[in-house]
């Protein structure tokens, strides 16, 4: 028999459809799950005349590897990502590398990462965006670890990829945990992408009065825009056609609206908070779907914290509906901004030497977040690699400048009709704050050195000096 070029552990619905992809593009392939009837399963249906190989141990499984051995992990992050690890290096030998293709956290990473390579052998954790379908038919990549691990992977990782007008949608991240990290910060992006279509929805449905027909049709458009052209949009057109076979109801609308989380979101915030980066859009995503959780209690106090009758003219339906459209994109460029920024200050923390231009190409196809901005952002990065903030890019500073009335108008809107509007705001405040060459922090400051003595620097003396005031008059 020949030996097969790659190897894949995990069989669900990622593993699956990673390994028909590699299949399908030249690479013979070995299959390993824990639980033998899942193999048994996928062998019977959609392996079936592939040319994949089953194998029922993983002494097996590793045996009919070619060599260096290229095995591709796909199990729940943590515990079992370590129990799989620890399983397989004593069967393996000098040279052959381990792949987490998991959401695994970026630090349980760069640990994986220093105990493995003292055995001579290679790990990659490498972050995987693009769903099922992604999986199948071609994911954006993250890998990070050595470069050398990534120079035996590439020829398949190419081939296995979104294919762009600019090449397949994989690079070499960084070092370490630097490919779960990017793939970590791009699914906060997605947090609060998804955060910000759905207030947009909320307003245009609960203030504008706009059917599901009607919704269809305003995202429909929307995604034919160069400015929000995008698969969430495209998906979320497509959300509002969908209707209920048992009910002939549409499908959105019989719900329940308290969303789940895997961690992901909640690991961006926290990472942000450590590395002192400001993402306020991507923590009111975080802490949307926190609060939809709490269902029975929001049921309850609807019927006595009720709000007053909203006396807001909307104007023109055409023209708030473009207004929404124009807040979107406005907060949608903040949220990603946020982004980069977070990923810029990761980089120089943890010696990751991300290549920001890079990280927006191969996120321009396969992944949840691809977008058509994102060919501008990495023209942005590109142009200027230092660049302190996407807000300051000439392909976007015009555009927001000119939106932010009509940002503005919109939150507005919504807060009259009492309507949350988390995200949009929180995106508004990072912008006001960023442009804004004082902020009353300087209060703060005063505060904190009058019951603490935590001192405090003057704007009329050199950065670096500080100073302590006698605040209490005797």
């Amino acid at each position: 028999m020949t030996k097969r070029t790659f190897g894949v552990i995990g069989l669900a619905v990622m593993g699956e459809n990673l390994a028909l992809n590699v299949e399908s593009r030249g690479f013979p392939i070995a299959v390993y799950n824990r639980t033998t009837t899942v193999t048994e399963e996928f062998m019977a249906t959609r392996a079936k005349g592939k040319d994949i190989k089953a194998a029922s141990t993983l002494e097996e499984f590793v045996q009919i590897l070619e060599r260096p051995r290229k095995i591709l992990i796909m199990v729940k992050a943590g515990i079992p990502v370590d129990a799989v690890i620890d399983q397989l290096k004593p069967l393996l030998e000098e040279g052959d590398t381990m792949i987490d293709g998991g959401n695994s956290l970026y630090e349980d990473t760069e640990r994986r990462t220093r105990e493995i390579e003292l055995t001579g052998l290679g790990f990659v954790g490498m972050g995987v965006s693009g769903g099922e379908e992604g999986a199948l038919k071609g994911p954006s990549l993250m890998p990070g670890g050595t470069q050398a691990s990534y120079n035996d992977l590439e020829p398949i990782l190419t081939k296995i990829s979104a294919q762009v007008d600019d090449g397949p949608c994989v690079t070499y991240i960084g070092p370490g945990g630097a490919g779960h990290y990017v793939k970590m910060v791009h699914n906060g992006i997605e947090y609060g992408d998804m955060q910000l279509i759905a207030e947009a929805y909320d307003i245009l449905k609960n203030v504008v009065g706009l059917n599901n027909q009607e919704l269809h049709e305003v995202f429909a458009e929307w995604n034919a825009s160069p400015e929000l052209n995008s698969f969430l949009i495209e998906i979320t057109a497509d959300i509002f056609r969908r209707v209920d076979e048992e009910t002939g109801e549409h499908i959105v609308d019989l719900i329940l609206d308290a969303a789940g989380q895997k961690g992901t979101g909640r690991w961006t915030v926290q990472s942000a908070l450590e590395l002192g980066v400001p993402i306020p859009t991507m923590y009111a995503a975080v802490n949307a779907r926190i609060m939809s959780a709490y269902k029975e209690e929001r049921v309850a106090a609807s019927g006595q914290l009720t709000k007053e009758k909203a006396h807001f003219d909307i104007g023109d339906r055409a023209e708030i509906i473009d207004k929404v459209r124009a807040a979107l994109y406005c907060s949608k460029m903040c949220s990603y901004a946020q982004g980069m920024a977070l990923l810029s200050k990761a980089s120089q923390a943890y010696n990751y030497n991300l290549n920001l231009a890079e990280c927006a190409r191969i996120w321009k196809g396969g992944c949840i977040i691809r977008a058509g901005f994102l060919d501008k952002i990495k023209h942005a990065f590109t142009e200027d690699p230092q660049l302190p903030n996407l807000l300051l890019a000439p392909e976007f500073k015009q555009t927001i400048l000119d939106r932010q009335s009509a940002w503005r108008e919109v939150l507005v809107a919504a807060s009259a009709n009492g309507i949350a509007v988390p995200a949009f705001s929180s995106s508004l405040d990072y912008f006001d704050s960023y442009r804004r060459a004082r902020l009353p922090q300087n209060l703060t400051q005063a505060q904190r050195d009058y019951f603490g003595a935590h001192t405090y620097e003057r704007i009329d003396k050199p950065r670096g000096e500080f100073f302590h005031a006698n605040w209490i008059e005797e």
